[in-house]
């Protein structure tokens, strides 16, 4: 019986682990579950500087870094290369709605790159600054 019991927590934790790696920034074992970045490209510097001033001043996001890329992707039946910027923007998942409401109504493209990875942990003081800097005063 108890040889059972374990089994059946083992395979209660492994769906717990599954449920934790399939919702992201949801997961209850990790206490630092309240933060993400978002990755974003804009088509040049003017814009990706726009965007991330605007990011900073509305609290949506802490700190956004850019970087020059260069994409290759399909559009519109056709295979496109072109120079981009790309935006990595430290949020937490409680911003993350209003950032990507933000982008989708700001950006130049019709369909921009807005994705969302979970930060699982990091410096516990650079953690405080993101929350403090993207709550709304």
């Amino acid at each position: 019986m108890k040889l059972l019991n374990y089994q059946a927590d083992r395979a209660l934790i492994s769906l717990f682990l599954l449920y934790s790696l399939l919702t992201g920034c949801q997961t209850a074992m990790n206490q630092n579950n309240t933060f993400c970045m978002v990755l974003t490209t804009c088509p040049n510097q003017q814009e990706a500087d726009a965007h991330a001033r605007a990011i900073i001043e509305k609290h949506l996001g802490a700190c956004v870094q850019s970087s020059p890329v260069h994409s290759h992707y399909m559009w519109e039946g056709k295979v496109q290369s072109d120079p981009e910027i790309l935006l990595r923007i430290k949020t937490t998942c409680e911003r993350y709605k209003a950032l990507e409401q933000y982008l989708k109504a700001e950006h130049s493209y019709d369909v921009p790159q807005i994705i969302k990875i979970p930060i699982e942990n990091g410096l516990t003081e650079y953690l405080d600054w993101i929350k403090e800097e993207t709550t709304v005063k």
